[in-house]
């Protein structure tokens, strides 16, 4: 589909999951892409009894008819212009799925369609590829659903392989996890079943090592309960890192919780509680395979890549590779100055680049300083008097801003403490970091402090500063733009801004003028 005015249209896509059932509605403007608009989410669970009837439960029909009714009204007050939606595993295994399908078409006038197992493929993938540097190793992507697992094998950007499974997270629970014996001894069984089927399906000494990226809702719920043992924010969670150890010790702990214990676990759907064991444990058995140290979930799934579709060649005109992108779109949504912000970022690298090594900080460091530096004022779109809190908050809830949990987290804190007092143990937020962690928000927040008193007045006059290490102090010199200007509110703003840097440096800090 393309878009003759130039202008932007609103879109809607249903995926009729084997669990769920999603409606995503985004914008879609051929210059700046795809931005969500609403998310409606039920789960009908259209898989009960496919496994073994062959054929969908009538209940389990109404229970999705009635959330197809209720997300086609959404997305008709929602203004949407053009409405597609698709069937995955359970209607296309299911004797009665096209029948079902039929009566969508004709009694709700949504376009249904029932798509293949290589098209759920490919909508995953081209999903999780907008969102992810995928141009550069081997990456497999695997996206769980209630009836099967699709998995899609990339080389360098290029698709080489792609594998559905009937191994989803509703299908395996009814066969392998009836609770008629202690769940971890069923949850071993289950684990072996799909070790084998597995093992059958990619030639895995060629995927050694390959970065894994989970897609749907297994993947974003075991993201949200490691972040809830971390003690981070389990939401947005798109980006985050679980460590293959995390998802071992999750299942095993769960294994030995009962269902109504699992429903209170800090981070998981209690919808979710019945089938989670089985999501995690295939997921643990593709780690195995891949001999991976980690994954990263992807909070996007198939209904972005619908909608991607939908928009046919044009959606790729609006990825882009710069990480820094999703950063500066939400600075310009929050209206924020952007002049001054890219004057920050640029003598934040500058002093993090000539005292990282008597800070202590290591390189991976530098992204969480400039992400912080580009992000530290948007929380003047509320006030001006309280903005760096503000701004913590904002970062804290914003999506698509490319950032991990944990890197959120520390970008959030790190802007937080940009001016007023830096931070301090009581603060509930900070205290809850781990000691290396809480070092890392110490001594990038007081580098940013620094370099935002260097643009105090939002002028940009400092072309370069120059930090020197003597042994009882810091010397910080900075030079105009322009010769002759007088950077004297600036040297003032940055120095009444350099204690937070002076006690990590355990030294004085003076700023001065260049000679």
């Amino acid at each position: 589909m393309s878009d003759d005015t130039g202008g932007r249209e609103r879109l809607g896509a249903i995926d009729v999951g084997s669990n769920s059932v999603r409606l995503l509605v985004a914008d879609w403007d051929p210059t700046t892409g795809l931005e969500i608009i609403d998310e409606v989410k039920d789960q009908p669970r259209l898989a009960t009894g496919v496994a073994t009837t062959g054929a969908l439960d009538p209940e389990a029909m109404e229970r999705a008819f009635d959330a197809l009714r209720r997300m086609k009204g959404v997305a008709e007050r929602r203004g949407v212009t053009h409405l597609t939606a698709v069937a995955t595993s359970a209607m296309r295994l299911a004797s009665n799925g096209e029948a079902f399908a039929e009566r969508i078409r004709r009694e709700l006038d949504i376009p249904l369609a029932i798509i293949s197992e290589d098209q759920e493929a490919r909508l995953s993938w081209r999903s999780v590829a907008r969102h992810f540097p995928l141009d550069d190793g081997r990456f497999i992507v695997a996206d769980i659903g209630g009836g099967s697992l699709e998995i899609v094998g990339a080389v360098d950007g290029l698709v080489e392989s792609t594998v559905s499974l009937p191994l989803g997270a509703v299908r395996l629970t009814e066969a392998y996890l009836p609770g008629r014996h202690e769940t971890w001894r069923e949850v071993a069984v289950l684990r072996k079943h799909v070790r084998a089927a597995l093992k059958k399906a990619l030639p895995w000494r060629d995927w050694q090592q390959a970065a894994l990226i989970g897609s749907g809702g297994t993947f974003t719920n075991l993201g949200r309960m490691a972040a809830a043992r971390r003690g981070h924010a389990t939401d947005p969670i798109h980006g985050a890192v679980v460590a293959t150890g995390e998802v071992e010790s999750l299942l095993e702990w769960l294994s030995t919780r009962t269902a109504d214990e699992r429903q209170r676990v800090v981070g998981l759907n209690p919808q979710r509680a019945d089938i989670i064991l089985a999501g995690l444990a295939v997921t643990a058995e593709i780690q195995a395979l891949l001999a991976g140290r980690e994954l990263t979930v992807s909070a996007f799934g198939l209904r972005e890549g619908l909608l991607l579709e939908m928009v046919g060649a044009d959606a790729t005109a609006a990825k882009s590779t710069d990480p820094l992108r999703p950063l500066r779109e939400f600075v310009d949504r929050c209206r924020g100055d952007r002049r001054h912000v890219e004057q920050v970022r640029h003598l934040a690298l500058s002093l993090f680049d000539q005292l990282a090594e008597p800070l202590g900080c290591d390189a991976s460091e530098r992204w969480l300083l400039e992400s912080a530096a580009l992000l530290h004022d948007v929380g003047q779109l509320v006030s001006y008097r309280r903005h760096h809190k503000h701004s913590y908050q904002l970062i804290m809830h914003a999506e698509r801003l490319g950032l991990a949990a944990r890197d959120r987290t520390l970008v959030a804190l790190i802007s937080r403490y940009h001016r007023k007092s830096g931070p301090k143990r009581r603060d509930e937020e900070f205290a809850a970091l781990d000691r290396s962690e809480q070092g890392i928000v110490r001594r990038l927040s007081g580098l940013l402090r620094v370099a935002d008193g260097l643009d105090r007045g939002h002028t940009a006059s400092v072309d370069r500063v120059m930090a020197t290490l003597l042994e009882d102090r810091c010397v910080i010199r900075a030079w105009p733009r322009v010769q002759g200007t007088d950077l004297s509110l600036e040297l003032w703003g940055a120095g009444r801004k350099s204690d937070v840097l002076a006690k990590a440096l355990d030294r004085d800090v003076i700023v001065a003028a260049g000679l």
